[in-house]
């Protein structure tokens, strides 16, 4: 695989900062970087081979390429435990997340700070002239050693503090071994390992998936048919409606922005409930010194609350997060059209549901647009933005402007059934449910999958949304699912006996807290309903179960892109990999369909097709994408660059 050109140059980066320390011998005269805003990856490591840094409180600095699957190739490795400390430069490295100006100073990666005003660059000219008047000693990294008492013992206690978070990940542990080198190796001689480790790791289906994502981040604010001329609209004040679980999480994200906020309840009882939980939200936060009193009072004393529509006639964005059915959907989104002011963005927050039907309540579809958040709402970053037939152009970039401010991830999708998330999710989640029926237990089916990476098994994902979730969705759509009377029967049983999950302390599994055990009366229902369905029982080995979830998912994924639900591969992927737990470092289920051959996934599809029966038939037939791409000998990435090209 050709090396993207950014990755290229970085290696040349590397070969260029060590020349000049070590090849070449240093520059005759200090060398001083002064850091206003990011300075992230090659830009921060062009900083640390200067002598002396200045920096603003507010800069930020970072190495970030252990999320792309890479080591900092430019020196990073080798010069940031030098100058700030074994410490603190291996959790920078080894997090990739960026640190203040204010972190920065205290670990003397810089050495002054000057406020963030027009005077900063003249502060920093007036830095460079009192260090030349001084005659200040070049500082050179190949004259310095990392200062630690014991270096190899804290990089043997960090290997074991990370080993479970990290297990499947081949970056940190090159990462640390590179940190390693530079305590034990001259700089010239770390900077060659480190060149090495760089090259070795830009060739693993690991960066390559995580550069997949990085650059699938990048183009999925480009929406077709919207285009910078749409203008997105004000948005200075929301309203949610409910005060749920969910609502109060949209509320609290909205909140953190700095938005006043008006939630609408039906009661007076759930409203201040409602208000009450938000307040105690913030106050957990200060308490566990996240935020301060100050700002927690000012986030709080931003929510308000309201009883009537009427109340809502000010509010520019509008999200309804009320009880998943059209009928409620419907009734809500009538009393926003009569109440809610013109120019004002009407969303649901439906997971499932028809928003094309919602908007045809109103006189104004055009302002109607889904907002599907994910549970956490004020956690989690995915975002997905549903367009509607007739949604206008400026109410998609509107959303997806308002997303970045609340620091979402704004991914925007088509409507169908479950847009493209759940529509994905629904085989995965059924295959894994079906497997029980045919002998496996939850726990065997979800081992697989966390060994595979994911997050959380089905069954115990299931636990955690709660089994009635689930239910009422299937409620809405037994129609078109009546044709396999053995569809999700076990989670109907479940529902059935009031085993709805970690609420009630039995679902799929039993439940102290959250912590799950296995139930054995979950196989006795399987096998009841097994024999009710005449469903033949048999040892599942883990390879079919791995299959069996993961391949009609990505089936799925494909049949979305055929019908222009999702506009890219890498849609798909960043919602799996932000919103279901799917390993970043897989890149995501379509990525990683490329990464394993799309020629293996149709033929492991056909395989159980043919050998589920009518079962197969019915739910293994392969998408016609799929199968064209298969017989092209073109991979889906290529497909999907060259339809770029052409439009």
């Amino acid at each position: 695989m050709e090396k993207p050109r950014r990755f290229r140059k970085e290696s040349g980066l590397n070969e260029h900062l060590g020349r000049h320390e070590s090849e070449t011998g240093p520059c005759r005269i200090p060398v001083i970087a002064a850091i206003a805003g990011p300075a992230m990856g090659g830009a921060l490591e062009i900083a640390l081979a200067c002598d002396y840094r200045v920096a603003t409180p507010d800069a930020v600095m970072g190495l970030p390429e252990i999320k792309l699957g890479l080591l900092p190739g430019a020196g990073g490795t080798q010069r940031l435990p030098r100058i700030a400390g074994l410490e603190a430069a291996t959790r920078m490295i080894l997090s990739g997340d960026p640190v203040s100006g204010d972190f920065a100073l205290s670990c003397g990666l810089v050495d002054k700070l000057y406020e963030n005003d027009q005077d900063f660059r003249a502060r920093a000219v007036d830095f460079a002239t009192e260090i030349a008047r001084l005659e200040a000693p070049k500082r050179n990294c190949a004259d310095m050693r990392v200062a630690h008492p014991d270096p190899h013992g804290f990089l043997a206690d960090f290997r074991r503090s990370i080993e479970a978070k990290t297990k499947n990940l081949v970056a940190p542990q090159r990462c640390l071994t590179s940190i390693e080198a530079a305590c034990d190796l001259p700089l010239t001689e770390g900077l060659r390992q480190e060149k090495a480790g760089f090259a070795e790791l830009l060739d693993t289906p690991q960066s390559r998936a995580g550069r997949h994502l990085f650059f699938a981040e990048r183009e999925c604010t480009k929406v077709p048919g919207v285009a910078r001329a749409n203008r997105p609209r004000d948005i200075a004040s929301v309203a949610v409606i409910g005060a749920g679980t969910m609502g109060r999480g949209i509320a609290i994200a909205f909140l953190q922005a700095g938005y006043p906020v008006t939630l609408l309840e039906t009661t007076q009882g759930a409203l201040d409930q409602g208000l009450d939980q938000i307040s105690q939200h913030f106050q957990r936060a200060v308490d566990k010194g996240r935020l301060s009193a100050d700002r927690a009072q000012i986030f709080s004393s931003n929510a308000s609350g309201a009883l009537n529509y009427a109340d809502l006639s000010d509010a520019d964005l509008i999200i309804e997060a009320a009880f998943e059915n059209m009928d409620v959907k419907r009734q809500i989104f009538e009393n926003l059209d009569r109440h809610a002011k013109q120019g004002a963005i009407l969303a649901s927050n439906t997971s499932t549901l028809d928003i094309d039907e919602i908007a045809a309540v109103t006189s104004r579809p055009e302002d109607v647009i889904g907002l599907h958040f994910f549970s956490p709402a004020n956690i989690m970053r995915l975002l997905e933005v549903v367009r509607g037939a007739k949604t206008a152009a400026d109410v998609i970039a509107t959303a997806i402007k308002t997303a970045k401010k609340i620091r979402k991830l704004p991914v925007t999708v088509g409507v169908c059934y479950g847009f493209v998330g759940n529509r994905m999710l629904e085989p995965y989640f059924r295959e894994g449910s079906r497997l029980l029926l045919e002998g496996a237990t939850p726990k065997q089916v979800d081992d697989v999958l966390e060994n595979f990476g994911m997050a959380m098994g089905i069954h115990a994902m299931a636990d955690l949304a709660g089994v009635d979730v689930g239910a009422r969705v299937r409620q809405e759509r037994r129609d078109e699912i009546a044709h396999d009377p053995a569809y999700q029967a076990v989670q109907d049983r479940l529902f059935e006996l009031g085993r709805l999950g970690q609420k009630t302390g039995r679902g799929s599994y039993l439940y102290e807290g959250r912590t799950r055990a296995e139930d054995p009366e979950i196989m006795q229902i399987s096998a009841a309903l097994a024999e009710e369905l005449g469903v033949a029982r048999r040892d599942i080995n883990d390879q079919e179960i791995l299959e069996r979830c993961l391949y009609p998912l990505i089936n799925e994924g494909f049949l979305i892109l055929e019908k222009g639900i999702a506009t890219r591969p890498g849609d798909c992927d960043l919602i799996w990999a932000n919103g279901y737990g799917f390993p970043n470092w897989r890149g995501g289920p379509m990525h990683y369909a490329d990464e394993i051959g799309l020629a293996h996934v149709l033929n492991r599809m056909n395989h159980y097709r043919q050998s589920l029966g009518a079962y197969g038939e019915m739910w293994f037939t392969p998408a016609r994408l799929l199968t064209e791409l298969v017989s092209s000998g073109v991979t889906l990435a290529e497909h999907f660059d060259a339809k770029k090209e052409k439009s």
